[in-house]
């Protein structure tokens, strides 16, 4: 976004991404496909300088053997029951991002809803059985996750 369109007070959005990873589990190859888009028809969210942000909407697509096991798509709302309800106002989905196949026989992705353009932001698990069963918790964070709006700056 150039610096006329923020001037303009268009809102903010992240750029759009897609990432592949291909990878074996039991034998078996999947493929794991997530895109993430900003999306105008979800509620803009606000910061406390005033600056508006659109939020994302990211699709998770797994396939193996040329089946589709799990595609869902997730907006922040997916994860208003791990999250302070304060902070989900000022917060967007940020990313959702391929972790690792686990000993357990199951795929982990990390997802994070964070203050937008900031360093705050919960940590999240999914978990997805090679079925398509899924489970989401948030993850363990050294410091406390945040809770509120950062302060208004004074003006």
């Amino acid at each position: 976004m150039s610096k006329e369109e923020l001037a303009a007070g268009q809102p903010i959005r992240m750029q759009s991404s897609n990432a592949e990873e291909h990878f074996t589990l039991k034998g078996h190859a999947f493929t794991s496909n997530v895109v993430r888009q900003p999306d105008e028809a979800l509620p803009l969210v606000t910061n406390a300088e005033g600056e508006q942000f659109v939020d994302n909407r990211i699709s998770l697509h797994l396939t193996s053997q040329g089946r589709t096991v799990m595609h869902r798509v997730f907006t922040k709302q997916d994860f208003a029951q791990l999250l302070n309800a304060r902070f989900m106002k000022y917060a967007i989905l940020e990313g959702l991002v391929f972790d690792q196949v686990t000993e357990a026989g199951t795929i982990r992705y990390a997802a994070s809803v964070a203050y937008p353009q900031s360093d705050l932001y919960v940590p999240l698990r999914i978990t997805v059985t090679p079925s398509g069963q899924l489970s989401i918790e948030r993850e363990e964070m050294m410091d406390e996750a945040p809770q509120e709006q950062p302060e208004e700056k004074e003006k």
